[in-house]
């Protein structure tokens, strides 16, 4: 039985809490959907590692057999299967065959997990990373040629010893019947990693003697081969085998980058091992490691006190000296350095305020940086930015040299919501001490030295302890367009700062716009221009701390039973239509939350008004307050409205000033009449004296009958308050169009006294 939910409705969105057995430390979202539109979440936990399946076509039932009888069945409904072939098939000859239904899930508020899958590997799992390629399809999966995308899922992990593992996994989820089998109830270790019963490989990086802090994982490009050479080949060669280039960091002295490079053509069963090809030392240890999703053999390695810096493992630091036989360098180049802000301190004080993480961004042309004070910036580097107008940066083909340079000025920056603490870490007064109670005390040798203490760890120093981080997706590109990226930035704790930015071309622009002057164009658009701040985290998280988030893209269907690629294309893009285009994954001690908006913030209207939007098919008729007659929207050029206050002839029923029974002063209410009938500006009767001049102003007296009436919360959901407003938005500028050809059409002349 896989894990449900348990649902939390927030006001501004909705949580899926799934609450596990185990302490998890890293998740990640794997870039491409299973053949059957299943999205795949990877995490690593305390025994290993667990791939969910969520969303898609489901499995079929499993088929009952004899061997079900041992798993509790009943005898009676056992079904026995007879192989038409004489021989009985071994285990190792087993071909898992999966079938899906010809459907997908529908109907539930939250895509379902189809199937999952443990990995055993005996030790914690503390990091996974995945690839940095944009989201795809099973049948468009070829991200720098490599066709093994198609098949199987790779991805690379970290365990608490020092074993660092490139894992390959089967991209269709196992069937129910795979999962069953007698041979993996002999053994607890049966189904372990590494003994190829899941069609899994593993392969081993070695040379590390301390864990790993962090790894990134990337392919190598492959090159077409010339015709000649193609011409030349047998035909029983294979195809040039793909290989993916793994980094992964360490604190051993003070800092070590270690990079393998690893051939995906390992069989099941059987491990691998490989020795780094590069080996750098550095000065201080690295907090993270990202490779460049467009030019894939640049890193940006972060140092959190100090900088954020570009590593190309194929440009030579010293192209004349080296002496490698392989394909890459014995040692790479640093290319450039991202400097950080200073942090407020001290007048003294020269510390640049701390990376809490940084990730690349505008196809590798620019990188969002995250600081510890909840500041937010964006380094432009290659001339990403919309301002630029295709102007070169600093790796265009002018500056193909560049090497040890530096930047330290941000192209948009700003802080995160919910942050001021952080940024003016003066203004939290230390409580005194029991007994005080604000007492002057002297000064002493002792409390000085405190007070200096105090002063200078209000700096950066209280900064370094801030865990947070950047993640950023990589939306599914349509056609020649190389696709949007959202982002999201957390601080994590007990009440983490959460927030996203929907895409980040339309925010870089709106930024850069709102720096020179220009507005912001609310209405224009379905996706927002502005970071939009997750609240009420802790309805799903129930207590936990937030250790990290991930980004699930949205997806507008899943292929049909034929797999065609062509429907693939076609339900597989984000939905771009209205909303957040990604689903945010909150990872807790134990527990993962999905976060997605709700119906009611689908639209800047909705969400100003807070009203659920609902279909207009199922609507009752409407109770908003419309002018008598109603506007005719389709085919109509002229539209009139009759704003008389003049009471209406007994035939022309209906509109705003229809007559309607009043209940007395001194009697009861009277029960039996009509609750349709809504407050409204009517006139009195004909025959209650009033002065004329008052007719006007007689609405005043359903004030107090209207403010005790008791509140319909049936009749307030029912309301299309988006279609109201669109009612009154039309009355509005039709109003404005008579008043301007009025003026058009009379001339104003006025007389002056004597």
């Amino acid at each position: 039985m896989q894990p449900a939910p348990r649902t939390r409705r927030a006001p501004q969105n909705t949580q899926h809490t799934y609450s596990l057995d185990r302490r998890i430390h890293d998740v990640k979202t794997y870039p491409v959907q299973s053949p059957q539109g299943a999205t795949i979440l990877i995490y690593g936990h305390e025994n290993g590692i667990t791939v969910v399946w969520r969303g898609g076509r489901r499995l079929k039932p499993p088929k009952q057999s004899v061997n079900d009888k041992r798993n509790g069945a009943h005898s009676g409904d056992a079904v026995m299967i007879i192989d038409s072939d004489d021989e009985e098939p071994t285990p190792d000859a087993f071909v898992d065959k999966p079938e899906f239904q010809d459907s997908p899930t529908a109907g539930a508020a939250v895509p379902e997990i189809i199937q999952t899958l443990d990995l055993a590997l005996g030790t914690a799992v503390l990091h996974v990373a995945v690839l940095p390629m944009p989201a795809s399809a099973a049948e468009d999966a070829a991200w720098n040629g490599a066709g093994i995308l198609r098949n199987k899922i790779v991805f690379a992990v970290t365990c608490a010893t020092t074993d660092v593992y490139v894992v390959t996994v089967p991209l269709t989820p196992p069937s129910h019947e795979s999962k069953a089998r007698p041979e993996l109830r002999k053994s607890l270790l049966a189904g372990n990693a590494g003994t190829g019963v899941w069609g899994e490989t593993l392969t081993l990086l070695t040379g590390q003697s301390r864990p790993s802090g962090g790894l990134a994982l990337t392919l190598v490009k492959q090159k077409p081969a010339s015709r000649s050479r193609s011409l030349e080949r047998a035909p029983s060669q294979a195809a040039p085998v793909t290989r993916a280039i793994v980094a992964a960091h360490s604190r051993e002295a003070s800092g070590i980058l270690r990079l393998w490079d690893v051939t995906l053509d390992a069989k099941p069963g059987a491990i691998n091992r490989v020795e780094p090809f590069q080996t750098e030392y550095l000065p201080a240890p690295l907090t993270s490691l990202t490779f460049n999703p467009t030019h894939i053999t640049q890193l940006l390695a972060i140092t959190s006190s100090q900088a954020a810096r570009i590593y190309d493992y194929a440009t030579a630091a010293l192209p004349s000296d080296d002496a490698s036989e392989g394909p890459f360098p014995t040692q790479g180049s640093w290319l450039l350095s991202l400097y950080a802000p200073f942090a407020r301190g001290p007048s003294m004080s020269t510390a640049r305020k701390p990376i809490v993480s940084a990730e690349w961004i505008a196809q590798g042309r620019a990188v969002l940086a995250l600081l510890a004070d909840g500041q937010w910036g964006i380094w432009d580097i290659d001339g990403a930015s919309p301002s630029a107008g295709g102007s070169g940066g600093l790796f265009s083909k002018a500056n193909a040299g560049l090497r040890g340079s530096g930047i330290t000025t941000f192209s948009v920056s700003g802080q995160l919501e919910g942050t001021s603490p952080l940024r003016n870490p003066g203004t939290q007064k230390t409580p005194a001490a029991p007994g005080s109670a604000g007492e002057f005390v002297p000064m002493t040798p002792h409390s000085r030295r405190d007070a200096i203490v105090s002063a200078v760890t209000s700096g950066s120093e209280r900064l370094a302890t801030v865990r947070g981080g950047v993640t950023v997706a990589r939306l599914t590109p349509q056609g020649t367009d190389p696709g949007d990226e959202s982002a999201i930035l957390w601080l994590g704790g007990t009440d983490p700062i959460v927030s996203v930015i929907p895409v980040i071309s339309r925010f870089w622009d709106s930024q850069l716009r709102r720096a020179v002057g220009g507005g912001v164009n609310l209405w224009s658009g379905a996706q927002p221009t502005r970071m939009l701040r997750l609240t009420d985290l802790g309805a799903g998280l129930l207590g936990e701390r937030c250790t990290g988030a991930a980004a699930i893209p949205k997806c507008s269907g899943t292929p049909n039973t034929n797999n065609s690629s062509s429907t693939a294309r076609e339900g597989s893009g984000p939905s771009h239509a209205e909303g957040l285009p990604v689903e945010v994954l909150l990872q807790g001690e134990s527990r993962l939350v999905v976060v997605h908006e709700s119906e009611d913030t689908g639209s800047l209207t909705n969400r100003l008004l807070g009203a659920r939007k609902k279909q207009r098919a199922d609507l009752g008729p409407t109770r908003a307050i419309l002018a008598y007659p109603p506007p005719e929207r389709p085919n109509s050029t002229n539209v009139s409205f009759n704003l008389s206050i003049a009471p209406r002839q007994p035939s022309q029923t209906g509109g705003l000033f229809r007559p309607r029974p009043r209940p007395s002063v001194k009697g009861s209410f009277d029960q039996s009449m009509s609750m349709d009938v809504l407050p409204s500006t009517e006139l009195p009767d004909e025959t209650q004296s009033a002065p004329s001049s008052q007719q006007g102003l007689m609405f005043i007296n359903d004030l107090n009958y209207a403010a005790d009436q008791p509140d319909d919360e049936f009749e307030v959901e029912g309301r299309d308050i988006e279609q109201e407003l669109m009612d009154i938005m039309d009355i509005d500028r039709e109003l404005e169009q008579l008043e301007h050809e009025r003026e058009k059409g009379t001339k104003r002349v006025f007389f002056e006294g004597d």
